[in-house]
């Protein structure tokens, strides 16, 4: 599902980039991985594409995150902080009550719960009370944020080995990383299938009209932050993994990354419009951007500036090139 406008009939390129809005941020996902293919050949390889994976799976979960409120006119600015807390959540209970296996499983199964009531909680705030979701979920990432410092006042406490072994390790010879990935396209596949997408696509293109077709629009929203809350969760147990260690400002940026790749990938914040698989190549597209910002050498005190830059002049070509082939 991508969007619930028609579809363009004025020439075959038009017409697929109105079915598929992600098209140009996938012409730019490959200009940059050329670009750090040239810049650094080993980039292309086996094992930095893996370290690629285990380094941004968790924003291009937060960004998935991000995706399922856009698609209905919302957004949440609390999904660092949701990451944040379910991370610091995670490796407290796992300290207290040790590395097993088991304990480890069920910290993260604590940690998803958390994720969820994340979500509930903003779902309610925006789509039942009615609050403007960008000021109700900044209020919300402030209360995440006080939380997680409340839990884990100081950052650094380690992740078990258990969990961070499993993390960077490799089932029948192939990376962990690529099974989770595996899985997350199962999961959205599913996810796909249900009404629950078109739903959310038709509250974001009219919710007005949705309402009077007989939509429960409040249900709907809130389960559109539910699903918000879920992925942010994975996403925190990703980035628990990859640093081995928690710390409740771990989020911090990342809310605006993950805003960044849902743009880049071709969804509407209007509503309406939108798919998570743009959102996924929109996070890769930030992932390859810092990587190439260092590959050419950018010196430490320049790298934030070129890499904002960076980030912009993508999302400049993606409308460019989105607003060249619809004409």
């Amino acid at each position: 599902m991508t969007s619930l406008s028609p579809t363009a009939d004025r020439n075959p390129f038009a017409a697929a980039l109105e079915r598929l809005p992600f098209l140009p941020a996938l012409l730019i996902l490959v200009v940059l991985v050329v670009l750090n293919g040239w810049f650094e050949p080993n980039s292309l390889s086996y094992r930095a594409i893996t370290g690629l994976v285990s380094t941004y799976l968790a924003l291009m979960m937060l960004a998935i995150a991000q995706t399922y409120v856009v698609m209905a006119g919302d957004i949440d600015l609390s999904v660092g902080a949701t990451l944040s807390l379910v991370n610091v959540v995670v490796i407290v209970l796992m300290e207290r009550w040790g590395g097993g296996g088991g304990m480890v499983l069920l910290a993260c199964f604590v940690g998803i719960l958390t994720g969820l009531a994340c979500g509930l909680i903003n779902g309610l705030v925006v789509a039942a009370l009615r609050l403007q979701a960008i000021v109700a979920t900044f209020a919300t990432s402030i209360f995440f944020t006080g939380v997680a410092l409340y839990v884990l006042p100081v950052a650094g406490t380690p992740a078990p080995a258990a969990f961070w072994r499993t993390y960077g390790g490799r089932i029948l010879e192939i990376p962990f990383v690529f099974w989770v990935v595996a899985a997350l396209a199962l999961l959205l596949v599913l996810l796909v299938r249900t009404r629950l997408t078109l739903q959310l696509l038709a509250v974001g293109d009219d919710a007005q009209g949705a309402f009077q077709s007989g939509l429960p629009v409040a249900a709907i929203r809130i389960k559109g932050y539910v699903l918000c809350g879920l992925f942010a969760a994975l996403a925190a147990l990703c980035i628990t993994g990859d640093t081995a260690s928690g710390d409740p400002l771990v989020g911090g940026k990342m809310t605006l990354y993950s805003v960044a790749a849902v743009v880049l990938g071709g969804s509407a914040l209007s509503g309406g419009k939108g798919t998570v698989v743009g959102s996924l190549v929109g996070a890769l597209i930030i992932g390859l951007i810092n990587s190439l910002v260092f590959f050419v050498g950018t010196p430490s005190e320049w790298q934030n500036l070129v890499q904002g830059l960076a980030i912009l002049i993508a999302l400049m070509a993606g409308v460019f090139v989105g607003r060249r082939v619809g004409q």
